[in-house]
């Protein structure tokens, strides 16, 4: 599954080993929020996130770190203070073509613990949707679209796509203006038939 155009800071991952080293929701957790901010955050920062103790964090920020997907960030003063931040801020996953039957099956793990992430914050969102302001309501959007495509317009609509959401990139943006809110964007292009 490879990206139309990659970030030229994204990294790929065609290792099995790594691959099967995120697919776990706690892991996935901690990279998007690593992801998303500047200067990295302390195990006890993804712990509130993750909500698991600091210790199980540390864990899991060890394993990603032995496996090159976080490091040390620099000290924010405080030398006890130990801050964690991603390599690159984005991946891709490509086992490519001629892939072994373990990378495809590691792959589809990955694939599969991002694809339950997706789904539980849908079905959250529907749960608390009444409740929201309605300019939030009313905002939110689910939609399922058949497109009747080639694969090079498949390709320029993908790249179109991440065009669109890069300014509003929760890391990127310094000044968001008030009332913004972190919005969860997940953008599938598949062939079905």
């Amino acid at each position: 599954m490879t990206e139309a155009r990659p970030d030229s800071r994204r990294m790929t991952i065609s290792d099995p080993q790594v691959m099967r080293a995120l697919a776990h929701p706690a892991r996935i957790a901690i990279m998007e929020y690593l992801s998303s901010r500047e200067g990295g955050a302390t195990a006890t920062d993804c712990a509130e996130i993750v909500q698991l103790s600091p210790s199980a964090t540390s864990y899991h920020l060890r394993a990603l770190a032995k496996f090159g997907l976080v490091q040390h960030a620099p000290s924010r003063g405080d030398a006890r203070e130990r801050l964690w931040q991603t390599v690159s801020p984005s991946y891709t996953v490509d086992s490519g073509p001629s892939a072994s039957s373990e990378t495809r099956a590691a792959e589809l793990a990955l694939i599969e613990a991002h694809t339950v992430r997706d789904a539980q914050r849908t079905r959250e969102w529907i749960r608390r949707a009444h409740d929201e302001p309605a300019e939030w309501y009313e905002a939110a959007w689910l939609s399922d679209t058949l497109l009747l495509i080639t694969a090079e317009e498949l390709a320029e609509l993908n790249v179109a796509f991440q065009d669109l959401l890069a300014p509003y990139r929760k890391r990127g943006r310094a000044d968001p203006p008030p009332g913004a809110r972190s919005v969860a964007v997940q953008y599938r292009s598949l062939p079905v038939d």
